[in-house]
C-alpha cells in the first residue's frame, strides 16, 4: 500500500565542483564526471556576425563561468547602424573569428558547434535558381472532342512567370485514359494537338517552377535562395562552399554540424521527380496527376498521394540528410539535425544523423501548487508524445544523445524565470532528452547598452537578464541529470508501431504534406492518443518504423533493434495499413520468440498504388498464418511458434503480462519518469509534475538489492530504503510537487554508502515574516535606501517609485533567536519567491533556491541563541523593459524582424502591469525528525 501524505524536501544547494568524480569513470557510488557534454550548450545567435575577438572572449568567459558546456553558432540579421562591422559568412574575416572562437572555447573547456549556414533553412547568395528550393504548379484545361486549346499552355501565375517551366502535357478521360502531349507544345506555349471526337479530356500540365523562399533571418553573405534538399548535386555544391572556406582559411571544424527545423515552405517538387518515381514504385506518377490532385477524395487518390509521399521522403533522405552527415563524417564532424517539419518519415530522418534533436515551442501547464502561471504564455506545442520521436530514434537506432532546443519561447521576453524553466527541462528529460541546448543566448559586447543585443523570439539566457544571477544553479541542476542520462543504455519497455500510411491517409488537405510541430496533436490524435493510454498504464515506449523493424532481431524472447536496444514487445496501434513486408517481418519475430500486442484489429491493407494486387497477395499470405481470433473485445493470448500474439482493445488488459514491471510511479501516483540501464542495474529519472506529494512505498519496474538516491539539486547521495513486498522491489521516496530526483539501483549488489535521510515535521515551526531589512546590493536603477518591512510584500509596493521598475537583487536580512532540538533537522521554506534567492545563515552559504518548493535544509547552519538570515532575491527584467517602453528608450535596434512578441507582431511593453519581485514569503522554519522506514 502506498501513503499519499504531506512530504518533507530534504534539499540543500551545494556547488556542483563538490560532487563530481575525479576524471575518469564514476564509482557505483559516485556522481558521474560533469563533461561539456553533460553540461547544457546554448545556441549563440551572431548579430549581423558583428563580432571581434575581444567580445568573443568576454563572452564565452561569462557563459563558461556560469556552467555553459559549448556554443552553437548561428549567425543572423544585424544590428541597424552598425553595418560597417559585418562580417560576411564564410569569407576569411569570418573564419577568423570562427578560428578564434573555436580556440577559445577549447581554452575554457567548452565547445563548438556550427549551423551549416545563417538563419534556416540551408541557402545562400551561392545557390543558383537552378539548385533552388522548387515546387509543382499544376494548370488544368477542359477539352471536348474536336477541341482545340486556344490559351497557350504557359503558367498562369504571375510570380513563377520568369522561371517555372512545363514538364508534363497529360489529357486525360474520364475512363481513366491517358496521353502525354507533351511534345505536342511548341516553344511559347501553343498546343498543336485537337481532341479526339466523342471523348472529353480533362489536360493537366505540370510546370517545375520556384518556390522563390530566401533563408529566413539571415545574415550578411548568407541571403539567397534556400537549396533544393531532393537534389543530391545540388546538396553538394552547396556544401562545397565549405569545403573551401575551411580549406583555404586552415580553420579547424567544429564538433558538430547543425541543421534546424525543416522549414523549407511549398517545396513539394524536384526535376527528378518523376523519374525516380517510376524507378522506385514501378509506374508513372504522370499517369495519375488527377489522383494526385484529388485530396485523397477516393481510394485511388490515398494510395497515389501515399506513393508520392513515400518517394519524396526517400529523396529527402537519400538526397540531404545521408549525404550532409556522410560530407560531415569525411570531415571528422557529427551532424545534429531537428528533422520535425520534413515531409518524410521522421524517425528514419532522425536516425540518419549522429544527434537526433527535437524542441520545446511554448510553456506547459503543469499542476504544480505555487508554480508560477504568466498570463502571456503560448501553449506548449511539444509534449512528450511529440518529443519522443527524436529520442525513440536515438534509441533504436543506437545513439549516445537525443538534443532539444530547449525553451523556445517559454514565456514572453523579459518575463522567464528559472522555476518556469526546471518543470518543462524535466519533462523533456523523462522523454528521453540528453543534450539539451538552449534557445538561446545572443552575442552582445560588453559596452552595449541594456538590454544588448537580443533575438526575436524568447528565452533569454545572457548575462545581460536578470535570471542569469542564479542561473549557474539551474545549470549546475542540468549538467547533474544529464551526466546520469547519458550513461548506460535505453531501458524503455515497448516498440510502439509508427502507422505512417494511416497517418498519411487522415492528411488530405493536399498532396504534399509535412511534420512541423506545431498542431502535430491535430493532425495524428490517434497515435498521440495510444502513446498516452499506453504511458498511463506505467510503461515507457520507442516509436518504430518500417524500415527499423525490418533490421530488428530476437533475442532470448526480447526485440533487439539495429542499435542494439531490447524491448520486451512490439505494439501495433489500431493499424490498417501496413506493409506486406512489415507484417511479414512481424510475423518472423513473433515465430522466432518475441511478443506482438495487436490492438482493435489486424491490419487489413497495403499502403500505396505500385504492384498493388502482389503486395495485397502477399499482406494477405502473411496475415494467415497469425492466430484466428474472433473478437478485439476481450483479450486473447495466442502462441506463434516460439513467440506470443496478444490482441484486445484495451492496453492496460492486453499489458498485464508485464504487471510486475508496470512503474506504479507513474501510473498510480501520476508523476514522469524514465528508466535506463547500466551493467549492474538501472538509472531513474523521477519528476513530480503535478499535485500529488509523495511520501510511502513506490513498488519498482525493476528488482534491485540496493540503491543509491542522487538529489541533482544540490549534490548530495546517499541509501535508498528498499524492501522485497510480494516479489517486488520497493522504494520509499519522499517528493513532493516540483521536485525531481535521481536513483540508481544495483541488480545483486549490496551497496555500503550514508542513509538517505527521511523526515517527518513535528509541529514545531517558527515564522519569520516581520522584522526584515531590505537593502539593494545590485540594482537598475539604483535604490539607495534601506527599508524595514513589518510584512513580506512585493518590493514593488514599499511605496518607493524606483522599486516599481528596477531589475535587480535585494538581500534582506534579519537576526532571531533560535533553539535547536538535539537530533532534529530543520527545514527552511520561503514561500513566494520572484525568482530566485541565495541564502546565508550565519554568515555561511545555505544554498541557491530557484525553483518550487523553494525549500532547503538548514540544521547544521543554525546554532543555539541568536542567528542571522540574508536572502538575496532577484527579480526578473520586466518591470525595468516595461519602464524603457513608458519613457521610450530605442532598444529595438535590429534588422530584419526586430524584435517582436510572444504573437509573433510589433508590441510595446508599456502596458504591462507591474511584476511582483522579491520575497513574498511566508517564510518559515520547521522542525524535522529522522524516520527510518
Amino acid at each position: 500500500m502506498m501513503k499519499n501524505i504531506p512530504v518533507i524536501a530534504i534539499a540543500s544547494l551545494f556547488a556542483l565542483s563538490g560532487c563530481s568524480s575525479p576524471a575518469g569513470v564514476a564509482g557505483d557510488t559516485d556522481w558521474p564526471r560533469i563533461t561539456r557534454e553533460s553540461k547544457p550548450w546554448t545556441r549563440w545567435w551572431w548579430m549581423g556576425s558583428d563580432v571581434d575577438s575581444a567580445n568573443l572572449a568576454y563572452n564565452l568567459a561569462a557563459l563558461g563561468k556560469a556552467g555553459i558546456g559549448g556554443v552553437e553558432i548561428t549567425p543572423i540579421y544585424g544590428v541597424k547602424g552598425r553595418e560597417a562591422h559585418y562580417l560576411n559568412y564564410l569569407s576569411p574575416e569570418w573564419m577568423n573569428m570562427l578560428d578564434f572562437t573555436i580556440s577559445e572555447a577549447a581554452r575554457l573547456g567548452m565547445g563548438v558547434d556550427m549551423n551549416n549556414g545563417t538563419g534556416w533553412p540551408f541557402g545562400g547568395p551561392e545557390v543558383t535558381l537552378e539548385d533552388a528550393a522548387t515546387r509543382a504548379v499544376f494548370q488544368e484545361y477542359q477539352l471536348k472532342g474536336g477541341q482545340s486549346l486556344d490559351e497557350p499552355v504557359t503558367v498562369r501565375d504571375e510570380r513563377q512567370k520568369p522561371f517555372a517551366r512545363l514538364n508534363k502535357l497529360i489529357a486525360y478521360t474520364p475512363d481513366g485514359g491517358s496521353v502525354d502531349i507533351t511534345d505536342k507544345v511548341s516553344a511559347e506555349g501553343k498546343l498543336n494537338w485537337t481532341a479526339p471526337e466523342g471523348k472529353e479530356f480533362t489536360l493537366v500540365a505540370l510546370f517545375i517552377g520556384k518556390t522563390r523562399q530566401e533563408v529566413k533571418r539571415a545574415a550578411p553573405g548568407g541571403q539567397g535562395y534556400v537549396l533544393n534538399h531532393f537534389d543530391k548535386e545540388a546538396v553538394m555544391r552547396y556544401l562545397g562552399k565549405f569545403d573551401t572556406a575551411f580549406a583555404e582559411n586552415n580553420t579547424p571544424f567544429p564538433n558538430t554540424f547543425f541543421n534546424d527545423s525543416y522549414e523549407v515552405y511549398g517545396a513539394d517538387w524536384t526535376p527528378e521527380l518523376l523519374d525516380e518515381f517510376e524507378k522506385r514504385r514501378g509506374y508513372k506518377l504522370q499517369d495519375y496527376f488527377p489522383e494526385l490532385l484529388a485530396k485523397g477524395a477516393t481510394e485511388l487518390s490515398v494510395r497515389v498521394i501515399t506513393d508520392y509521399r513515400e518517394t519524396i521522403g526517400e529523396l529527402l533522405k537519400e538526397n540531404f540528410t545521408r549525404p550532409w552527415t556522410e560530407w560531415a563524417h569525411a570531415h571528422g564532424v557529427k551532424t545534429r539535425n531537428q528533422a520535425h517539419g520534413s515531409p518524410a518519415n521522421l524517425l528514419d530522418l532522425y536516425a540518419a544523423v549522429d544527434i537526433p534533436e527535437c524542441e520545446s515551442f511554448g510553456i506547459t501547464d503543469f499542476d504544480i501548487p505555487g508554480l508560477r502561471k504568466d498570463s502571456i504564455r503560448k501553449e506548449n506545442d511539444s509534449d512528450p508524445t511529440i518529443l519522443k520521436y527524436a529520442s525513440s530514434a536515438a534509441h533504436v537506432a543506437g545513439k549516445t544523445y537525443t538534443s532539444s532546443e530547449t525553451f523556445t519561447w517559454l514565456t514572453e521576453h523579459f518575463r522567464t524565470s528559472l522555476s518556469q524553466a526546471k518543470p518543462e527541462i524535466d519533462q523533456m528529460f523523462t522523454s528521453g532528452v540528453n543534450r539539451v541546448y538552449f534557445h538561446g543566448t545572443t552575442y552582445s559586447p560588453g559596452d552595449a547598452a541594456w538590454p544588448g543585443w537580443k533575438f526575436y523570439a524568447s528565452v533569454d539566457m545572457s548575462p545581460t537578464n536578470s535570471i542569469w544571477k542564479d542561473a549557474q544553479a539551474f545549470f549546475d541542476y542540468i549538467a547533474r541529470v544529464q551526466s546520469f542520462l547519458q550513461s548506460g543504455k535505453p531501458d524503455n519497455d515497448f516498440l510502439l508501431y509508427l502507422p505512417l500510411y494511416d497517418i498519411w491517409e487522415g492528411l488530405r488537405g493536399n498532396y504534399f504534406a509535412t511534420f512541423a510541430i506545431h498542431g502535430m496533436r491535430e493532425r495524428i490524435p490517434d497515435f498521440c492518443e495510444a502513446v498516452e493510454k499506453i504511458m498511463e498504464c506505467g510503461y515507457d515506449l520507442d516509436y518504430i518504423s518500417d524500415h527499423f523493424i525490418s533490421t530488428t532481431t530476437v533475442e532470448n524472447g526480447l526485440l533487439k533493434t539495429e542499435g542494439g536496444t531490447t524491448y520486451k514487445a512490439l505494439i501495433l496501434p489500431a493499424v490498417k495499413y501496413i506493409p506486406a513486408e512489415t507484417m511479414e517481418q512481424v510475423r518472423k519475430l513473433t515465430e522466432q520468440g518475441a511478443t506482438v500486442i495487436i490492438s482493435d484489429h489486424y491490419p487489413s491493407d497495403v499502403p500505396g498504388l505500385s504492384r498493388l494486387e502482389e503486395r495485397k497477395n502477399l499482406f494477405q499470405g502473411q496475415l494467415s498464418l497469425f492466430p484466428e481470433v474472433a473478437s478485439f473485445e476481450n483479450v486473447s493470448v495466442n502462441t506463434l511458434k516460439k513467440g506470443t500474439v496478444i490482441t484486445g482493445n484495451d492496453y492496460r488488459d492486453m499489458l498485464a503480462t508485464w504487471k510486475e514491471d508496470e512503474e506504479l510511479f507513474v501510473s498510480e501516483l501520476g508523476g514522469q519518469l524514465i528508466r535506463r540501464k547500466h551493467d549492474n542495474g538501472h538509472i531513474y529519472f523521477f519528476s513530480m509534475l503535478k499535485d500529488n506529494p509523495v511520501d510511502g512505498w513506490v513498488p519498482l519496474g525493476v528488482k534491485a538489492e540496493s540503491a543509491l538516491f542522487f538529489n541533482p539539486m544540490n549534490g548530495k547521495k546517499g541509501l535508498a530504503r528498499l524492501r522485497k513486498n510480494n516479489g517486488r522491489t520497493e522504494l520509499y521516496m519522499q517528493l513532493k510537487p516540483g521536485e525531481s530526483i535521481i536513483l540508481k539501483t544495483f541488480n545483486r549488489k549490496k551497496i555500503e554508502a550514508e542513509e538517505w535521510p527521511y523526515y517527518q515535521l513535528t509541529g514545531n515551526n517558527v515564522t519569520l515574516n516581520n522584522g526584515w531589512t531590505l537593502q539593494f546590493e545590485e540594482s537598475e536603477p539604483a535604490v539607495t535606501e534601506s527599508f524595514a518591512l513589518d510584512a513580506l510584500v512585493s518590493w514593488t509596493d514599499i511605496g518607493n517609485e524606483v522599486l516599481k521598475k528596477n531589475m535587480g537583487t535585494g538581500r534582506y536580512s534579519m537576526t532571531f533567536d533560535f533553539i535547536k532540538t538535539p537530533g532534529c533537522e530543520y527545514l527552511l521554506s520561503l514561500g513566494d519567491v520572484r525568482e530566485s534567492a541565495r541564502i546565508k545563515i550565519n554568515g555561511q552559504d545555505a544554498g541557491t533556491l530557484y525553483a518550487v518548493p523553494f525549500e532547503t535544509t538548514i540544521g547544521s547552519l543554525l546554532c543555539d541563541g541568536e542567528n542571522t538570515i540574508e536572502i538575496d532575491v532577484t527579480n526578473l527584467p520586466a518591470n525595468r523593459i516595461a519602464d524603457y517602453d513608458r519613457r521610450g528608450v530605442e532598444w529595438r535596434i535590429f534588422h530584419e524582424i526586430n524584435f517582436v512578441s510572444i504573437t509573433y507582431k510589433p508590441a510595446m511593453f508599456d502596458i504591462w502591469d507591474i511584476a511582483p519581485s522579491g520575497l513574498l514569503g511566508p517564510v518559515t522554519i520547521q522542525e524535522l525528525k529522522t524516520i527510518h522506514p
